[in-house]
């Protein structure tokens, strides 16, 4: 039997705070709170939304702007379309905080609870997106993959492309196939090793892709 995952409940304060979760140089221009980049595609169960100081249900169809924070309540989860191409998976009990994103060249996403995958059809052109975590932080250069608790520590599987995960100041690069482990926030990854069909199956459910 896995091991339970105690989420962590973290604060945007806290995401700002950590030098190893700093964000420098990535090459993407701030866009405007209330710039829409995407929609909710689908939605089930307790899926709220906040922008500023508005706290709203969120509902499939409705827009998503930068600077929305998401959040899934217990056995809820969300799709997110982010442009044309990019859509987000949230699972239950998930925070996350779109904070810029620009269709077609990337930005920055915090991984607050939960867990989320991120898919990017191949063939299309890379993007630069930066995802932060209390774990540590995630460089994405257009792919598919799953972050978030999994069998008791934060894991990253990547399905397709790559990514570069960050912590404790040591970077691992995860490819197709492989995946990697976060025991603690600020410890560096572990060894990255290939994941097998039925723990690949386990953390995409937790997602809400079955």
């Amino acid at each position: 039997m896995s091991k339970a995952f105690h989420p962590i409940s973290l604060s945007r304060r806290l995401f700002l705070a950590g030098g190893a979760l700093a964000l420098t140089g990535i090459g993407v221009r701030a866009t405007q709170a209330n710039t829409v980049i995407g929609r909710a595609v689908a939605v089930s169960g307790e899926v709220n939304r906040r922008q500023e100081n508005l706290l709203e249900g969120l509902k499939a169809g409705a827009n998503l702007m930068d600077r929305d924070f998401v959040t899934t309540g217990r056995e809820s989860f969300a799709e997110l379309a982010l442009g044309e191409d990019t859509s987000l998976h949230l699972g239950s009990e998930t925070e996350l905080l779109i904070d810029s994103f620009i269709a077609g060249q990337g930005g920055v996403i915090e991984l607050g609870t939960g867990q989320m995958v991120f898919d990017r059809p191949e063939g299309l052109a890379k993007i630069d997106l930066t995802m932060r975590t209390a774990f540590g932080m995630i460089g994405v250069r257009g792919t598919k993959f799953f972050a978030g608790p999994n069998r008791g520590v934060f894991a990253v599987f990547v399905e397709h492309g790559r990514v570069e995960v960050t912590g404790g100041g040591i970077t691992k690069a995860v490819s197709r196939g492989e995946g990697v482990e976060i025991k603690a926030p600020g410890e560096a990854p572990g060894e990255v090793k290939q994941w097998g069909e039925a723990r690949i199956r386990e953390a995409y459910a937790s997602a809400g892709i079955r």
